[in-house]
Formats: structure tokens, sequence, C-alpha cells
């Protein structure tokens, strides 16, 4: 009879063992600063595209930001209940809109920051939480717009703000991409922070190249990216623990 229980207890030893640990699964939602790009508008590239490279191999990202999205029109055309129904406990949800949210002249994307903004931004909280994942929210990225005498201009409003407030209020981890951001367009200048937009020559398919203040291009992602990822890695959870060295990064 003991070596009957030895037996059972060694088998499933061999079985835990066996067992692959399942991936951490990262899910992103927002607009087309974090979509990814299909082949023919590069070197636009959203910096939820990129961001797999600063995690190790144990997380998986999704990233289902959506070009021209906003935080109601997400919702609305369904996109986040197929994000909804696809998480489990432990997994994590990257949550950053504003740019679209701005848009006062349509209705089926317009929020108001303090109020239809903040409640569709509690909603992805809670709802996350229900499913046993973890919410993260992002303030938006910075446009590059710069007066006249080379200020760098708020174009976003009283948004980034009802995002910081919220997380406060609920207790959300908060990754402000909108301060990092502004502090690094704004040292960069006027000039040199092109390099980190969609500045392009004129070419066959943008004859008159292109002068994009708000989308990024491969390098803007990855310093996007590569900041965001930095920044997870001083929040108390753990996915800091699976940020990459990138001291040691390729």
């Amino acid at each position: 009879m003991r070596n009957k229980i030895y037996y059972i207890f060694f088998v499933l030893l061999i079985i835990a063992g066996c067992q692959k640990e399942r991936n951490i699964q990262l899910f992103t939602i927002g607009d087309s600063t974090m979509a990814n790009k299909k082949a023919e508008v590069y070197p636009e590239t959203g910096w939820g595209q990129v961001l797999g490279e600063y995690f190790d191999n144990n997380v998986t990202v999704h990233n289902h930001a959506k070009n021209g999205r906003s935080s109601k029109s997400f919702i609305d055309e369904g996109r986040w209940k197929i994000v909804k129904d696809s998480l489990q406990p432990g997994d994590y949800v990257f949550i950053q809109f504003g740019h679209n949210d701005e848009k006062e002249y349509d209705s089926t994307r317009c929020t108001t920051p303090y109020g239809t903004y903040s409640d569709n931004l509690a909603k992805y909280v809670k709802e996350s939480r229900s499913k046993g994942a973890i919410p993260i929210l992002f303030t938006p990225i910075v446009r590059r717009h710069f007066d006249e005498n080379g200020i760098l201009v708020n174009s976003h409003g009283n948004y980034p703000d009802a995002v910081r407030q919220l997380a406060a209020r609920m207790d959300v981890p908060l990754v402000d991409l909108e301060k990092l951001t502004r502090y690094l367009v704004d040292s960069l200048g006027p000039e040199q922070s092109k390099k980190l937009y969609l500045w392009t020559e004129p070419d066959d398919r943008y004859p008159e190249g292109r002068e994009d203040n708000t989308h990024l291009n491969v390098e803007g992602a990855h310093k996007v990216a590569e900041m965001a990822a930095e920044e997870v890695k001083t929040l108390p959870i753990n996915l800091a623990e699976h940020v990459k060295d990138l001291r040691n990064k390729n």
C-alpha cells in the first residue's frame, strides 16, 4: 500500500513538472498611436505594435488598439467585449484613449473628460477586475504641437488629468505617458522632435510627403514603448518582473 502511495505521488510530481506555466497575457486597447499598422503606411508604427519587444518570453502581447477609436466607440463597436470575453485571472489590460475622445464634431466618438470619458475608463477597469485581470491606465501621448515661440502646446485639454484622477480614485496603476512624452518632445524641441513622428519625404504613395504630428514612426514607437515598459517596472505588480533589462537589449 505504501509503495502504491509513493508511486502515485511520484507520478503527480512528474505531471506537475511537465505542465507548462501559462504565459502572462497582456491585452492593449486604445487608438491609432498604439495600434498595429499595415506595411503600406510604413514607417508609421504604433507603440503597442512593438511593446512585446520590451518584455521577456513569459509575456504575450495582444494588441487590440485600433485606428480612430475613442473610449466610447471601442465599446460601441463591440471591440471591448471581444477583449473582456478573452480575459482570465492574472491577465493585464493596458488602457490608453484620448486622441479621438476630443473630437467634438463626431458624436460617435466624442466624450467629456470628467464625464463620459471617465465613465468609460471606469467601465474598462471594473470589468477587467471582474474577470480577475489587472487594468493599467495610460494617459495619451502628446501631439507634436509647438507654437510660434517654440513652446509645446497642451493639445489634450483635461483628458490626461481625468485619467490621473480616476486612477487615484479607483486605485489603478497609472503610466503617465502624457507627462513622459511631453518632457521628451519638449526637450528635443521643434526640429529634433520630428524624428519621433511621421515626417516623411515625398514618394510614390505619398507624393507630398507626410507631416504628421500625432502618429509615431518606428523610432518614436520604440521610444514610447520603452518608456512605458520602464514605468511598468516601477509598479507593484508581477508584470514588472518581466520587463527586459534594457541595458542589455540589442
